[in-house]
Formats: structure tokens, sequence, C-alpha cells
């Protein structure tokens, strides 16, 4: 069976700390999948945020930002209490888009729990259609 496989790029661009909830915890009792795409999901609102935008949907006047397809590799478990600490980078750049990686290790351990990519496509929320990435977002995510 295919695997699939994600080449995190070499530059970070930024990092932040998530700490493990009692409601990220799955039937197993380590962290569910589901859990993972959420993590991610704060981590690139509070990248956005770090680099001055007010949320997703707001980035350029009307221009926001929608998530096109997501894939998530898992490699060990999670745990309650745990702290994790998420790696944001973006690569594969188009006129429209580009891709957001997400390294997810435990802080203690070192561990990897996960890596994540999720597709960005920038959308004009006003017209309801794609638009092209803002040049202010293009020069920070490219600096």
């Amino acid at each position: 069976m295919a695997r699939i496989k994600l080449n995190f790029p070499d530059k970070v661009l930024f990092t932040t700390e998530l700490s493990i909830r009692v409601n990220d915890l799955n039937y197993g009792g380590h962290v569910g999948n589901d859990s993972i795409l959420t993590l991610m999901h704060e981590a690139r609102f509070r990248f956005l945020r770090s680099m001055g935008y007010k949320d997703e949907l707001t980035l350029d006047n009307h221009v926001g930002i929608i998530v096109s397809d997501v894939a998530i590799v898992y490699k060990s478990e999670s745990f309650f209490g745990d702290s994790l600490t998420i790696e944001v980078a973006t690569d594969d750049f188009s006129k429209y888009g580009f891709d957001m990686y997400y390294g997810i290790k435990n802080k203690q351990t070192g561990r990897q729990v996960a890596v994540g990519k999720t597709g960005i496509v920038c959308m004009d929320y006003k017209q309801r259609k794609i638009a092209t990435i803002p040049e202010a977002l293009l020069n920070a995510l490219q600096a």
C-alpha cells in the first residue's frame, strides 16, 4: 500500500506551542486524527496573526484564504498534557495559492508526532471566486 510522503521545507517561518487538552483525545486515549487538523488550523491562525492579519478572511480587502486540500502523516502518539511545538513553513507557490506545512513535535521528548500540509487558495469572499495572492502576503511568505 502506497503511503503519503511529505517533504517539510527547509525554512521555518513560524513556531508555536500548543498543549493537548482532554477534548483532543479519542477513544484510544491519544490525540485523534481530527484534532491534529485542528492543531494545524490553530498554528496557521497564529502564524497569520503574527504577521499582522486579524483573521483568514480579510488578508487584503476582501481576499482571504481557503483550504483546498489536506494531507497528514502520523508519526507517533500524543497524550493529554503533552506540549507540542508546531513549526510552519510554505512552499509550491502559484498565482492563486501555496502549500503550508506543519511539523508537529512533542516538546518534552522531541519525538515527531505528525507532519501535515494544507493547500491554500486565495479567495475573494465578496465575489466568492478565487483570487491572486495579495502582494504583501506573498512578500511576507517568501521573505
